[in-house]
């Protein structure tokens, strides 16, 4: 999973999953003026005129959303935290929509060259999609629901803020910057209680489990003394940059607004969920239960995948998908001569001692090794290295709880800030480790770091194509790069392999959970139980699971999507090229222009094949 800097709002983010995709239906878009005839326009003018476009667009979206500009290392907008929440946000975020297509469609993209009409389709498709979630329709689904215990600010800012995370401490100016921002995320919060009152009134409500883990998650924030809250963290690393006579004051001020306003905007918002929202929650787990649900989710499905998907197709193929998994679960049971049935081979798995790791210090020793040696094999696969190095945590311990497997967030553009693989060492009794390979090249190499790092570092590109995505293509990508670990030898150990079929399992099990619950009513038991059955997953892991499929609908649904259609591509590429085709020119086209959705993907490969014949 990508921990990107969070896009727009909470709620929208959620909604929109960073995806770009044409919308389901017809978007209102301002009419415009037909553009002068421009006979003399050639390639150069109207490059000139598409990329203004996209620096306006980016530099006025900055502006909007300052959090993205400190994930980028922009600290022109440092001081603030942004209003992310407010009708006049949502309001000025469909405007710039409209207005950025309305600037597109006078550009005459017939005589772009090939990578300016990539951009240019990119563009319109994102743009196309955020406009999309931005109606009223979809929004008055989303924009009540602010946060879960999966997905918001709640539990993305204290990391951010903490002096570990993407907001710079090196300075007496980045230290109050910092306070301004913690005061401006107090008024978000309380704004997120209006939200969900507007919620509780039009039944767009979140489950009751849902409620009770932020409820949970809250608590854990506001018991925590000052002196020891994730938010304080700066205060006990001072560089040498902060003089002495400024650390007193700021020492002083940082007590004072955990005490005196976030603790109680924080208190104020679980509070507000115990006592008022709880009992008006909704019992079933699926957002079909939800007034609206359906609509929302059928417009998610195709977001999240970019492609034209109903959720029993999605279903069907994850089936299909469990089956023929299951068949190479088998043979590997075989070849480790195991005796019993799949079931007690996944038992074993789960319960005998030599697949556990007793503590954080030895699982983070046993991801530095693999780190090692998935390295030392990159280059014979990638023509470009990412500048950004990539360092290897657990999750802090306040957060662990909820948190999934294990997670990527990424580096600064210039490789000053790394890249950060977060493995989860929450109740290590339950964690087993054949997937441990596999969830480095996830997360890590040739994963979510090469992908991200590598759009990011590319200048030639627009700043959308390097900072923005869709889930499909970078869960897509990630869950591809875990197949390479059978050509780099890594899965020589009969368990390990295994332990890589069981990833692909969850993948692929997420498409048959995600829209059972979603679109045919399963319960979180029903999930769980069928995650249980179906693969060596602990009950704290199916757990965590089902529990993030219920937070965020269709986000689980992109991963298997994406990898399916990069491994079709290869499929397709060597078969048509034969002894021209080169892996490390086939994953420079794949991911040297940013995270495509999936169907200009598949055009731009097929150009690619066509120019090497």
């Amino acid at each position: 999973m990508m921990l990107r800097p969070l896009l727009l709002s909470a709620s929208l983010a959620a909604l929109a999953g960073c995806a770009t995709v044409p919308p389901p239906e017809p978007v209102p878009v301002a009419p415009v003026a037909e553009a002068p005839a421009t006979p003399a326009a050639t390639a150069a003018s109207e490059h000139e005129r598409l990329f203004n476009l996209f620096k306006r667009s980016d530099e006025e979206s900055l502006k909007r959303n300052p959090l993205n500009a400190i994930f980028r290392g922009d600290l022109r907008y440092a001081d603030r935290f942004g209003d992310n929440i407010s009708d006049a946000y949502y309001a000025g975020e469909r405007a710039a929509a409209e207005a950025d297509l309305a600037e597109l469609a006078t550009v005459n993209r017939d005589v772009l060259n090939d990578t300016d009409k990539l951009a240019y389709d990119v563009f319109e498709y994102s743009t196309r999609d955020t406009l999309r979630g931005l109606q009223p329709d979809l929004l008055a689904l989303t924009a009540p629901r602010p946060m879960n215990h999966f997905f918001g600010f709640h539990t993305f800012y204290p990391t951010f803020a903490s002096g570990q995370g993407a907001a710079p401490f090196k300075t007496v100016a980045d230290y109050d910057n910092n306070l301004k921002r913690h005061r401006e995320f107090a008024v978000y919060l309380d704004r997120a209680v209006e939200r969900f009152r507007e919620g509780a009134a039009s039944g767009v409500v979140e489950t009751k489990m849902t409620v009770r883990n932020m409820i949970e998650q809250l608590d854990t924030q506001v018991k925590q003394p000052v002196a020891e809250s994730t938010y304080y963290g700066p205060i006990k690393a001072f560089p040498d940059t902060v003089p002495a006579a400024d650390r007193a004051r700021l020492t002083a001020e940082y007590r004072a607004v955990i005490a005196d306003q976030l603790y109680p905007a924080l208190t104020r918002l679980r509070d507000y969920l115990k006592a008022d929202y709880l009992p008006k929650a909704r019992d079933g787990f699926g957002i079909m239960y939800m007034t609206g649900g359906d609509k929302l989710y059928r417009y998610l499905v195709q977001s999240t995948t970019t492609l034209p998907l109903t959720p029993e197709e999605i279903h069907q193929t994850g089936l299909d998908e469990v089956a023929r998994i299951t068949a190479e679960m088998e043979k590997v049971k075989t070849a480790v001569g195991f005796k019993g049935t799949l079931g007690q081979f996944f038992n074993h798995l789960r319960t005998d001692p030599k697949y556990k790791t007793k503590t954080r210090e030895a699982l983070t020793q046993r991801y530095y090794d693999i780190g090692k040696i998935v390295d030392a094999k990159l280059p014979a696969y990638f023509s470009t290295m990412p500048r950004a190095k990539l360092e290897i945590r657990p999750y802090p311990e306040f957060r662990e709880k909820f948190e999934a497997g294990g997670s990527y967030e990424q580096g600064s553009p210039d490789g000053s800030r790394p890249g950060v693989f977060y493995f989860n060492a929450y109740d290590l009794p339950s964690r087993t480790s054949p997937g441990i390979t596999t969830l480095y090249l996830h997360e890590g190499s040739p994963g979510h770091h090469f992908q991200i790092s590598l759009a990011q570092e590319n200048e030639a590109l627009p700043p959308f194509m390097r900072y923005g995505g869709n889930t499909a293509y970078v869960e897509g990508w990630a869950l591809y790069a875990e197949t390479l670990g059978y050509e780099m030898g890594v899965f020589e150990d009969p368990i390990q392999r295994f332990g890589t079929l069981s990833d692909e399992m969850l993948r692929a099990m997420r498409l048959v959970v995600d829209t059972g619950i979603h679109s045919k009513g399963w319960t979180r038991e029903q999930a769980i139980e069928y995650m249980l059955s179906h693969s060596d997953m602990g009950k704290t892991d199916a757990t965590a699971e089902v529990e993030r499929y219920i937070a965020i609908p269709s986000q689980a649904l992109a991963y298997k999507t994406g990898a399916l259609t990069i491994q079709r591509l290869r499929k397709k590429a060597e078969a048509e090229l034969g002894e021209k085709f080169d892996i490390r020119d086939f994953h420079a086209q794949v991911l040297m222009t940013g995270a495509l959705p999936l169907a200009i993907l598949e055009k731009k490969i097929d150009t690619w094949i066509a120019a090497k014949k």
